[in-house]
């Protein structure tokens, strides 16, 4: 790069052909997953919306088809938060799909109040890391058998806060909701780390890699009160080069993370304007926390015993 030269800005035109390829988006009905499998489709893979609410899949693979009438998208109902649905998803995915090119899990959310699962586990850390720990592990060997595949795994900057209460993982004793939110996001970075190191010592040809869409206007939040969704609204034209970016931006992170050649085993995306906020994504940093072999470890033990799912590797 000359001297003075500003670095290109990775773009929704670098994402490589990708015919041939089946790509699994959870959450894929709105914000940066709908932007997402859109450009998936447009590239000519095989897309698979993985959405909770099927009505809202099916709108979402009608807008994508109406803008790309050739594309590949079908919708699977795959509710996070309950073991039974991610089950169910698996195994249908499993029976109509040998080969699994990317998986990423994308879906994820905050609640206010503290809510408990079906299956005794805590909302936000169900959807937003032991649903997508179990999804992945029960897909895994659809990856493991395809050269070239990638799991990608979004996280949070809101990560940084983030610490994992083992002593008390599901807030029985004390809820907050940001910190359940936080120490979820962690998880996702912990989890992917950990994934890495596994497919590595295996030998395998997946990779896990993570991303983060900064500060992007999604339907995430839509429990908080009216002055704060506002501020998020890209409408805000006074904010949109530096505080939030639309979703199409979001997903730009999760986009370079899936596909670009020069991504390794994991690596972290993100945009890379002030606080990581907005921007075209690079290669960004994860907290010191997060690279805690030892708590990656066992948080890993941990959610084998919460969902008894465990990895072939």
């Amino acid at each position: 790069m000359a001297r003075g030269t500003a670095p290109r800005r990775w773009t929704p035109a670098d994402v490589p052909d990708q015919r041939g390829r089946t790509v699994v988006i959870t959450g894929a009905n709105s914000g940066i997953g709908f932007e997402a499998a859109r450009v998936f489709a447009q590239r000519g893979a095989t897309v698979v919306l993985a959405c909770r609410n099927p009505e809202r899949a099916a709108d979402a693979e009608r807008r994508i088809t109406a803008a790309a009438p050739t594309a590949k998208v079908t919708t699977r109902q795959l509710d996070l938060a309950s073991l039974a649905s991610v089950r169910r998803a698996a195994e249908s995915l499993r029976a109509d799909h040998p080969r699994i090119d990317l998986l990423i899990n994308n879906a994820g959310g905050i609640r206010l109040r503290h809510d408990i699962t079906e299956d005794g586990f805590e909302l936000t850390l169900a959807t937003n890391h032991l649903g997508p720990f179990a999804f992945t592990g029960l897909l895994l060997d659809r990856l493991l058998t395809t050269p070239g595949s990638r799991i990608v795994t979004v996280s949070s900057i809101g990560h940084r806060q983030g610490s994992i209460n083992f002593a008390d993982l599901h807030f029985q004793r004390r809820y907050h909701a940001f910190a359940a939110y936080f120490q979820a996001k962690l998880a996702n970075l912990m989890f992917t780390y950990e994934l890495q190191r596994r497919l590595a010592k295996a030998g395998a040809p997946t990779i896990a890699v993570a991303a983060h869409p900064g500060n992007a206007s999604t339907e995430f939040g839509r429990e908080f009160p009216a002055p704060v969704r506002l501020l998020m609204s890209p409408r805000l034209s006074l904010f949109n080069s530096w505080l939030v970016q639309s979703p199409r931006m979001g997903a730009l992170p999760t986009l370079r993370a899936a596909t670009d050649p020069d991504a390794r085993g994991g690596h972290y995306y993100g945009p890379p304007g002030w606080a990581q906020f907005t921007g075209h994504p690079t290669r960004v940093e994860s907290s010191a926390r997060s690279h805690d072999a030892g708590a990656q470890r066992r948080l890993w033990w941990e959610s084998e015993q919460l969902t008894e799912v465990t990895y072939p590797v």
